[in-house]
């Protein structure tokens, strides 16, 4: 089983004169020699490199305390998630589904094996506690393609430890400046590594991570992103671009169940098929459509159980504001049974989806709309023009919409046009964001306006199906020969509340018309 840590930690260039003195950083009691280490890691990648150009690393590393297999995700400048697995002969299929987003079918080779002599020292503080490790490392580094080139230097490194603040690697940084040392340009070992080893005449990795022969960095399936927008097809493909991104990226937060990953990466899906259908007079809707259908069938499984805890979250809220008078038997117990009954395992089941071909095979698919898109005539048109034309046609379908919904009586046909419009407003919203490069301010305006809508409207969906759900609830209850009268209160509760948003719309939307420059 793989286990993560967050790694916080600096690096720095190193010469003969090895480690200062650090006795004198605010707060450190003892300098603890903690002795030598002998080092030998072997760094895998697919053969273009796809890892190293996202800053992610895999390797596998015996000698030292964490022999094993360690990848590690960039979050922000010097830190990092790292996951790590018991060593063994071959990559752990989970650490393998972590990165298969990026490596789809290619195969993982040894790209480059780093040896290091580490001088490791604990920094503790007055009660014997931990509060950073620092190591001076003694690197020699060899590619296992391209030639084998080698490579050596020697760094600091600095990590603070699990827990700590922050704000102690400031104090140690000023204190290794003050005695010369300087930061390293490099964010890691591995890519220092590519970039001192990389063959002559061929693609290399600069310090900062990134390709350096001179054309713009690959995306997730090796594509090659685009420069400058200028034509209609530019802005839009920048958008369908961050997207795409986007899932891929979230594709390894959601197999670890990070917090919102899968709602992020739900909108993303969204986002697209929006675009796709946004920007048909741009993007060919022969070749995307099937596209957008898969991605429908992606936020599907994304979404199973999701809208469940939704209403379970917002029903145990409105529970919790009752006063206990108005709580009449076991409905605590009942909206547990009705949670938990609801919870079909779903985890498991969106992992192998995850896992499958059919997901893949949509990778690939948007893949080749960045690479080699479906432009249209419109594609290469008057940039202003066609991209306001197509964000003004969304927002006349969500006026539509509204006015609809304003002019039925409260009921189920209103309630079936707000959650219309709310579709819409997404919509609209998702191709105002597309614009806002090129548009600006007006598009700025109608982004904030669209998500003000559907809020209002969004809330007024979650009470239709809260009361939905509450009668199911009750009936339950009251066929189990429970008391039913909680569940009524609740009810009318959600029917207050949908009254008011109701109410809230015509000045809602006579807000926005009057904002809206389209």
């Amino acid at each position: 089983m793989a286990d993560t840590k967050r790694e916080i930690e600096r690096k720095y260039e190193s010469d003969e004169s090895g480690l200062p003195d650090l006795t004198g950083v605010a707060g450190v009691a003892t300098v603890l020699d903690k002795g030598v280490a002998e080092l030998d890691a072997v760094y895998y990648d697919t053969p273009d490199e796809r890892l190293a150009a996202a800053s992610i690393t895999l390797r596998r590393r015996t000698g030292g305390h964490d022999a094993g297999w360690h990848l590690k995700f960039p979050v922000s400048s010097g830190v990092r998630d790292e996951i790590s697995a018991p060593l063994s002969d071959s990559l752990p299929d989970d650490l393998a589904g972590l990165v298969r987003s990026r490596v789809r079918e290619a195969e993982l080779v040894p790209v480059v094996r780093l040896r290091s002599t580490r001088d490791v020292s604990d920094l503790l503080d007055a009660d014997g506690t931990l509060l950073a490790e620092v190591s001076v490392d003694a690197v020699r580094a060899e590619r296992l393609t391209d030639g084998g080139r080698t490579a050596q230097w020697a760094e600091i490194e600095v990590e603070l430890a699990d827990d700590g603040d922050p704000a102690f690697l400031e104090k140690v940084d000023k204190k290794l400046r003050k005695a010369g040392v300087r930061p390293s340009d490099s964010p890691s070992k591995l890519a220092r590594a590519l970039q001192e080893t990389a063959p002559k005449n061929g693609r290399k990795v600069s310090k900062k991570g990134k390709k350096e022969d001179g054309k713009a960095d690959e995306g997730p399936g090796g594509a090659e992103a685009p420069g400058k927008p200028v034509s209609p097809g530019d802005h839009v493909l920048v958008y369908v671009r961050a997207q795409r991104d986007a899932i891929v990226e979230f594709d390894p937060a959601v197999r670890r169940d990070v917090f919102d990953s899968v709602h992020s990466m739900r909108v993303a899906t969204r986002r697209l098929r929006s675009t796709f259908k946004s920007f048909g007079k741009v993007l060919d809707r022969e070749v995307t459509d099937p596209i957008g259908e898969e991605l429908k069938w992606l936020a599907g499984e994304l979404g199973v159980d999701r809208d469940q805890e939704v209403l379970a979250e917002r029903l145990t809220e409105a529970l919790d504001d009752l006063s206990e008078s108005l709580v009449t038997g076991p409905v605590r117990t009942r909206l547990r049974t009705w949670t938990e009954h609801g919870d079909t395992g779903a985890r498991g089941g969106l992992i192998a989806v995850l896992d499958g071909q059919r997901y893949l095979e949509l990778l690939a698919s948007l893949d080749a709309v960045v690479t080699d898109p479906p432009l249209l005539k419109a594609a290469g048109g008057d940039t202003e023009k066609v991209i306001t034309k197509a964000v003004k046609k969304d927002f006349a379908k969500v006026a539509a919409l509204v006015e609809e919904a304003l002019a039925q009586p409260s009921g189920a046909d209103r309630d079936l046009a707000m959650h219309e419009a709310r579709k819409k407003a997404k919509r609209t919203r998702y191709a105002a964001e597309a614009a806002r490069p090129l548009l600006g301010e007006p598009a700025k305006r109608l982004v904030k306006d669209m998500k003000s809508l559907q809020s209002l409207l969004g809330d007024h969906q979650d009470s239709v199906m809260t009361r939905e759900a509450l009668r199911g609830i009750a009936f339950q209850a009251h066929e189990a020969g429970e008391s039913d009268f909680t569940y009524g209160v609740l009810y009318g509760r959600e029917e207050r509340r949908a009254e008011l948003t109701e109410a809230a719309l015509p000045e809602t939307w006579r807000t926005i018309t009057a904002d809206a420059a389209f």
